[in-house]
């Protein structure tokens, strides 16, 4: 018998980390405020860069930031952002550095406010993933009106390393947008 892979969006097939990333994790609602500040520690980190280079460097950024504890992350001060630019396991800007502490007390504000960070973002969706329908990779947009209304949101409450497009990234790998290919077999999953 011949194993036959199943179809998938053609940025996933580059790398076995991709592959799981893609068929695990992209796309799949996400309502855990952690997981959710993980990822906006993890897209902030990413930009200007390849998200694969930040998948490879996720483990180390779990370690090196308190297992993305927002709390935790809030406090640090100048001797722990500087002990994090000696570490070489994650991306060494002190820009992206600072914004992860500046982005933990933004979100701890939110959560304040609306009770939970799930409960803020998800709004820009109306609380329902946007099931788009692209038959090709090209057809993806790199941020839409919702991104911009998040991204413009988020920095009017203190986030950086938020544009829209590293907002509409967002949305995507946390499921508020099916951005699946209608080939792929997580498109119907999803």
């Amino acid at each position: 018998m011949v194993y036959k892979e199943p179809a998938r969006c053609p940025w996933s097939t580059t790398d076995p980390l991709y592959v799981r990333y893609h068929d695990e994790e992209w796309g799949v609602p996400v309502h855990h405020d952690k997981k959710l500040f993980e990822f906006i520690m993890l897209e902030g980190a990413q930009a200007g860069l390849s998200w694969i280079t930040v998948l490879k460097k996720r483990e180390n950024y779990r370690k090196a930031f308190d297992g993305f504890n927002p709390e935790k992350i809030a406090r640090y001060d100048i001797t722990k952002t500087d002990s994090l630019m000696q570490n070489p396991g994650i991306i060494r800007n002190r820009l992206k550095i600072n914004s992860a502490v500046t982005n933990a007390k933004a979100f701890l504000k939110v959560q304040e406010e609306f009770g939970s960070f799930d409960s803020y973002i998800w709004q820009f969706v109306k609380n329902k993933p946007i099931r788009n329908r692209w038959a090709d990779l090209k057809q993806i947009p790199a941020r839409t009106r919702e991104s911009d209304l998040v991204s413009k949101d988020l920095l009017k409450r203190g986030f950086r390393f938020v544009g829209s497009t590293i907002c509409y990234s967002h949305m995507q790998a946390t499921g508020m947008v099916n951005d699946h290919i209608i080939s792929c077999f997580r498109y119907k999953q999803l």
